[in-house]
């Protein structure tokens, strides 16, 4: 009732300021003021509950972006997915909230990623009756360690040694995940598995087409060279896959700080083995690595994606956007050829 209220006097007001002296002024100050208050009514207005929005198709909540769009992609016109997390969320340490609740509750089947990435699950789907599959389950995880040349460095007890959980990072295993989900849905649904797994097997080839290109491009570059050096260690998956080493400022889950060791082993690894370039990722500050580039005589080659999907107006609005440009951000520094016009290194 109070809306209606609320519309109501903004009538009068327009049309008393039509017949006022100044009431053309009048009018465009009434115009602005009745745009902010109905931007604070579309606020306040009942979002409606994700059930109501999937009718008929499976409801699939993820507890964050990048699966949710894997799931979007295997899942098709049959299913409508969420994420508990948002775009740029932090997930690890992420808070539910009651909403997140709500939703869950109400979902079909939750898909998580696993290997300690959220940290928060277990006790999220505690009380709920709801199916959950493990996308990480059957990967052979990596584990947690220091940097080359950082040996000195001490990582927390709960770190040291734990999974790598950036799997994902692998085009290999994001094909993987495409399967598992598959499977997940065929049996939340099994009307439509068929459908599910034709999906789950044309998106996986895709997937392992972006790694067969940086495999390839990386074949011109000498041995020795082939180092991928970043901020955090978040891309073990994928320089296992493509053949390169790995450098980094700091392990997963450890604080953005890069140690003066730290500092000083990647800086002699860039420059004893002559590394063209090195990276960092969208979350966190590049000035570290700018200064091992400067030390080093290399190049800082521009910034990489990881945890999150970008707005849909952003550079990687989806997961193979966001290897897509990984790999030609990463091919691009460490080959000297230029991006893909669409790509923009720094952005």
């Amino acid at each position: 009732m109070p809306n209606f209220s609320i519309r109501r006097h903004l009538d009068v007001v327009r049309a008393r300021s039509a017949t006022v002296p100044g009431g053309r002024a009048r009018a465009g100050r009434t115009a602005a003021a009745v745009a902010v208050v109905a931007a604070l009514l579309a606020a306040c207005a009942p979002q409606p509950a994700p059930r109501d929005v999937a009718g008929d198709r499976l409801l699939v909540l993820t507890t964050f972006t990048v699966i949710a769009d894997i799931a979007r992609e295997v899942g098709g016109e049959h299913v409508y997915v969420e994420s508990v997390t948002k775009v740029g969320a932090e997930i690890h340490g992420y808070e539910p909230t009651p909403d997140d609740l709500r939703r869950a509750a109400d979902a079909d089947i939750i898909l998580e990623n696993g290997l300690g990435l959220e940290a928060w699950f277990e006790r999220f789907v505690a009380g709920l009756d709801v199916p959950t599959v493990t996308l990480s389950d059957g990967v052979e995880p990596l584990p947690i360690v220091e940097s080359a040349g950082t040996e000195g460095e001490s990582l927390p007890d709960d770190v040291a040694g734990s999974p790598n959980p950036h799997a994902w990072m692998s085009p290999e295993v994001g094909a993987q995940y495409a399967r598992t989900t598959a499977e997940a849905l065929a049996g939340a649904d099994p009307d439509n598995a068929a459908d599910y797994r034709a999906n789950a097997e044309r998106y996986a080839d895709e997937l392992l087409a972006i790694g067969d290109t940086l495999s390839e491009a990386l074949e011109q570059i000498p041995q020795e060279a082939r180092v991928l050096v970043t901020c955090e260690g978040a891309f073990s998956y994928l320089a296992r896959d493509a053949g390169l080493d790995e450098v980094y400022l700091w392990p997963v889950n450890v604080d953005g700080q890069a140690s003066p060791r730290r500092m000083e082993a990647a800086i002699s690894a860039v420059r004893d083995r002559e590394v063209p370039a090195v990276f960092c990722e969208s979350t966190v500050s590049a000035d570290a690595q700018e200064q091992v580039a400067r030390e080093a005589g290399s190049t800082f080659a521009g910034v990489l994606y990881v945890d999150s999907l970008s707005e849909p107006d952003g550079p990687v609005p989806t997961y193979k956007d966001l290897l897509t440009h990984d790999v030609d951000v990463i091919i691009a520094g460490l080959t000297g050829t230029p991006l893909p016009d669409a790509q923009e290194v720094g952005r």
